[in-house]
């Protein structure tokens, strides 16, 4: 049920694409421009309904689809990725990011980690986390040498 609720208040919260958002109907076979992590809109997250970190990782995983979408990689991922962090974020009652921390960073690529860290703040605010307060939440970034991610929460796989 908090799956379902998680879906849906992501779909409310996803901003509108802007005109000079890359064409999404590349052609087979190409690679289209990635572009940084979009800047979520001051208290566009809806409130979230989880009741432990567990549930409210689907929460966070929906928001950061929502807001970067073109930066998702569609379909299963290939079976050599580029780089696999596994990141822990705080997160006030508020859905602010009070902190980052690596459990497994992925150091051959200092970029990876960088652009991880900046698309998770400019996300913010989170959905605020409303039965739990300030919490902790961790996710495994799925990273393909395109530029392009999937989390682990969300991830449709791997060849």
């Amino acid at each position: 049920m908090a799956s379902v609720a998680a879906v849906i208040a992501a779909c409310r919260s996803a901003p509108s694409p802007s005109p000079s958002a890359p064409d999404e109907a590349a052609p087979p076979g190409t690679v289209p421009h990635v572009t940084g992590p979009v800047p979520a809109t001051r208290g566009s997250a809806r409130p979230s309904a989880a009741s432990n970190p567990r549930a409210y990782r689907q929460d966070a995983a929906t928001h950061l689809y929502g807001l970067n979408a073109s930066r998702i990689y569609p379909g299963r991922l290939p079976p050599l990725l580029y780089a696999i962090g596994v990141l822990q974020v705080d997160i006030d009652a508020r859905g602010r990011v009070l902190r980052t921390s690596w459990m497994r960073a992925p150091s051959h690529a200092p970029e990876v980690m960088a652009e991880i860290e900046r698309t998770v703040r400019a996300a913010a605010p989170f959905p605020a986390p409303t039965r739990i307060g300030k919490l902790t939440y961790t996710d495994t970034w799925l990273w393909d040498k395109s530029g392009k991610f999937q989390l682990d929460t969300l991830t449709e796989g791997q060849d």
